[in-house]
């Protein structure tokens, strides 16, 4: 293992910055040549690699986005523009490659070095806020945007309960609700509405109704389940229902920005130097995963395997005894 390429693909994530600056300073250290693509996977059909050292990624660690920045690159997934990266990368004798993503980013890496028959070794690092990635309990970015969700949401409750009004706060996820249920409960949210375990809109109400009389607002924390801005038209059938107003406050992107988390960084600063170890012990086709408290390599997700989806009703059993 003489040179490795790293890029940042798919959705940015707090932390992933953090991550690439482990990964330079450590392959830096052990002899590695290092360069970065920009705009992940688009990077190598631009044929444009740069070299990247320790200096490049100084003061880098409380930043948010990427360095590298990052894309969804559909064109990576046509075989003849694969060959043309194969060969691009073989002529410039790279062996290694290191992916900050997700599903479809380790997919990627995963059928080109399959295609180079072995010769390329990729190694994956977890990131993104939707924590949905099989085979890791946690995914660098969800702490940050967490937080900053949660953060939303106290200060949206100062003017729920100033106005007595109902507010649905909206927080991404894709088709999965770890964010949804962490902020959730986290910020006392009376209702917590996720697509794995969602109750009908009339017994929302119907529940809504049942606490009007000791609670005169509320805060229903919806998971956008893959179609962002839904909780708009759930606002509007709840006031149907109930004949009384509700407000709606989607906090979109605003949970992706911002200064990493001291969870991210330190998580994402372990993962970064143990994909290097990785590369150098001859390892390809893994990921670093948190997994039992712990760091450990398990095998990249199967290119058919679904997203990994929240399965712990207790919680929300759970949130409704204390928020009733």
């Amino acid at each position: 293992m003489n040179k490795i390429i790293v890029l940042t693909s798919g959705g940015d994530a707090p932390g992933m910055n953090a991550a690439l600056r482990a990964l330079v300073r450590s392959g830096v250290h052990f002899g590695l040549e290092v360069f970065g693509c920009q705009q992940g996977f688009q990077g190598i059909i631009d044929q444009k690699l740069i070299p990247l050292f320790p200096e490049n990624v100084a003061n880098c660690i409380q930043t948010g986005g990427t360095l590298l920045k990052a894309d969804r690159c559909q064109a990576f997934y046509e075989k003849e523009t694969r060959d043309r990266c194969r060969a691009f990368l073989e002529k410039n004798r790279i062996d290694g490659m290191v992916v900050l993503g997700g599903n479809g980013s380790f997919c990627g890496a995963s059928l080109l070095s399959q295609e180079s028959g072995g010769k390329l070794a990729v190694i994956g690092i977890p990131c993104t806020i939707d924590n949905d990635i099989p085979g890791t309990e946690y995914t660098i970015g969800f702490d940050t945007a967490r937080n900053n969700a949660l953060q939303a949401i106290d200060k949206i409750r100062d003017t729920a309960s100033s106005h007595y009004r109902h507010f649905l706060v909206e927080v991404m996820g894709r088709n999965a609700g770890f964010l949804a249920v962490d902020v959730g409960i986290a910020g006392g949210a009376e209702i917590i509405l996720i697509p794995e375990f969602e109750p009908s809109l009339e017994k929302i109400a119907q529940k809504l109704s049942q606490r009007r009389q000791s609670k005169l607002s509320a805060i229903i924390v919806v998971a956008e389940a893959n179609q962002p801005g839904r909780s708009i038209q759930m606002a509007e059938k709840l006031h149907h229902l109930t004949q009384q107003p509700f407000r709606v406050c989607v906090l979109g992107h605003i949970q992706r920005g911002g200064s990493p988390s001291a969870q991210d960084r330190s998580l994402a600063s372990a993962m970064g130097y143990l994909a290097i170890q990785a590369l150098r012990n001859g390892e390809s086709h893994q990921m670093v995963a948190f997994r039992n408290d712990h760091l450990s390599l398990y095998p990249f997700p199967a290119a058919d395997h679904p997203p990994r989806i929240f399965q712990q009703k207790d919680l929300l059993e759970m949130n409704d005894i204390l928020c009733s």
